[in-house]
Formats: structure tokens, C-alpha cells, sequence
């Protein structure tokens, strides 16, 4: 693929089956990364466009390239994918049939060192997803205070020891390269647990990527743009890889399902809440044995979905 910048899309054949009922119309690819469900949901179901959002300018090039033959059926955009709302206004649209969400970071990105996003390839602490942005890893690892750097890996890393790397982080300063930072987070953790857990660097790898690029903040605007602007039984899908994204997915969609009804359970709803759709089970799906042994990177994933419903 063009520039190397291939990435095998998961659960690709649920994905294809789960927007099979949609209305045909528009399915917006929030993060199109190389265009992998992309060309799976033009191969597979006829009646929809594609109109992909990735703020990567390598993914954007690839999935230029990999789509190129489903001519004005694929659009693309260098936009986050909060900034559906205003991508869908530039070309006049209103509704969409379907919005795909592959949350994370592309096994391409990861596996350049220079891109920073690897505790193994040696590279810039970079980790941004647009290149054209201002704030790097470095800048965090480098400028931040202990107390924002706790709260950084302790919100995004899940890291048991954030204070003990914050304070290692601090000491080591200047920092410029993955792997010393990687060093530094292995050295801090105590030896036990560094023999748990996958790479001891995972975590605060993880959390300083999610700070950088504001994911977690830009999925909740996205996921409840996503859902609004769906049509009358369209679908949204979500494929998320750690607790902290499953954690917003499951309460943007558990909100649209509810309408945020504050009555008794079991009673009839006399709050006025309105409800926007319904989740699809089941409610959370895995991959496969199979697949997970030819992308073991899938193996973190889990997929939800919500449909809308007709206007009450």
C-alpha cells in the first residue's frame, strides 16, 4: 500500500454484516486510517458512500490510493473526527446511514520509530497523530509538572505506578528518544511487576498518546455528533481497544438508548426523556481466536453498535 502504510482492519466481516441493513445513503469512516473497512463496505454493500476522516496525512495518502477505484462512491478529509459535524456541512450533508469508529492507534503508526508512538522502534518522543499540530509527547514528558504527569498515566494508563514514573520522568529530564523514555518507565516500576503486564512501558505509552491527541475528549464529541445525525434505523459501530475509550462508548450509547430517563426501573418513563436508538447484541463483540492469532494487535479489541430509532 502506498507509503507502507498498511493495517490490517478488524473484524472486518461483523463490521460489513452490522451495516448490511442501513439505509442507503452516507457511512461516515471516522478514522478511515488506510481505507481497510473502508474498501470491505464498498466491495460488500453497493448502496453506500463512504465519506473517511483521518487526521494521519500517511493514512489519508494510503486510503487515497486503496480506494481510488470506487471513484466519487469514497470522499476524504483531513479532520479529526469531532469535526464530522463541519466536514458535513461542506459537502451539504444532513443525515447519515451509518458512522464506523476504529478507535487507537494504526499498526503503521506504531510500528515507525519515528513516528514515536513505540517503547521498541527508537525515534522522537512524538505520538501526534497530526503532524501538523504543536504539541508533542516530548513537550508533555519534558514540560509538565509531577502532579500532571500522575494524573496523566493514572486517567490514560490505568498505571499503578504513576507516581513512582512521574518522578523517575522528572529526574531524567531532558528526555528525547522512546527508547530512554521507555528505560526510564522500566527502571521505575518494581521488577515483579515488571514481569506482568506485557512492555512496562505500555501504559504510560498509552496515556501520553491519549493526552497529546485529546482522544478521549474528541470521541465523546464524535460519538454523540455520530448518533444525532444518524437516520431512522442507521447504525454506529465502534471498535475500541482499552477501558478508558470502552468506557465512553458504553455511556454515549447507553444515553441515546435511555434518553437519559431518570424515572424508577420498570416504571413507565414520566420524565420526558426521549430515546434516540437502541444498542445492538449483543452488546459487546470480540474477535475471534483465528483472527487474534494473524493480528495479534486485535486482541484488546471489542466492538459495540447502536441503531436509530424512529422518531417518537
Amino acid at each position: 500500500m502506498t507509503n507502507g502504510f498498511s493495517h490490517r482492519p478488524v473484524l472486518v466481516d461483523i463490521v460489513v454484516e452490522l451495516f448490511r441493513p442501513v439505509p442507503p445513503g452516507v457511512l461516515l469512516d471516522a478514522t478511515v486510517g488506510g481505507g481497510g473497512h473502508a474498501a470491505a463496505i464498498l466491495d460488500a454493500l453497493p448502496q453506500l458512500h463512504i465519506v473517511g476522516l483521518d487526521r494521519d496525512g500517511d493514512a489519508l495518502e494510503a486510503a487515497a490510493a486503496s480506494l481510488a477505484t470506487y471513484g466519487d462512491r469514497a470522499s476524504l478529509h483531513r479532520a479529526r473526527n469531532d469535526g464530522l459535524e463541519q466536514v458535513m456541512e461542506t459537502l451539504s450533508l444532513t443525515q447519515l446511514s451509518g458512522a464506523l469508529f476504529d478507535l487507537g492507534v494504526s499498526s503503521p503508526q506504531f510500528d515507525r520509530g519515528e513516528r514515536g508512538f513505540s517503547y521498541r522502534n527508537d525515534g522522537p518522543i512524538d505520538m501526534r497523530m497530526d503532524q501538523r499540530a504543536d504539541r508533542s509527547a516530548a513537550d508533555v514528558v519534558n514540560g509538565a509538572s509531577e502532579s500532571e504527569l500522575v494524573r496523566i498515566l493514572h486517567d490514560y494508563g490505568d498505571e499503578r505506578y504513576a507516581g513512582r514514573i512521574a518522578k523517575a520522568i522528572i529526574a531524567a529530564r531532558p528526555l528525547s528518544s522512546t527508547v530512554a523514555l521507555a528505560e526510564v518507565v522500566r527502571d521505575a516500576i518494581p521488577a515483579p511487576a515488571r514481569r506482568r503486564g506485557g512492555h512496562p512501558a505500555k501504559r504510560t505509552f498509552q496515556a501520553l498518546r491519549i493526552e497529546v491527541n485529546d482522544e478521549l475528549g474528541s470521541l465523546r464529541r464524535a460519538l454523540e455528533a455520530a448518533v444525532a445525525k444518524l437516520v431512522p434505523q442507521g447504525r454506529c459501530l465502534v471498535l475500541s481497544y482499552h477501558s478508558g475509550e470502552d468506557r465512553i462508548v458504553k455511556d454515549v450509547f447507553r444515553q441515546a438508548e435511555t434518553g437519559g430517563c431518570t424515572c424508577p426501573p420498570g416504571l413507565p418513563c414520566q420524565c420526558g426523556a426521549v430515546r434516540l436508538g437502541r444498542e445492538l447484541r449483543p452488546l459487546k463483540r470480540r474477535p475471534a481466536s483465528e483472527e487474534i492469532s494473524q493480528n495479534p494487535r486485535a486482541a484488546s479489541a471489542v466492538l459495540r453498535g447502536i441503531e436509530r430509532l424512529e422518531p417518537q
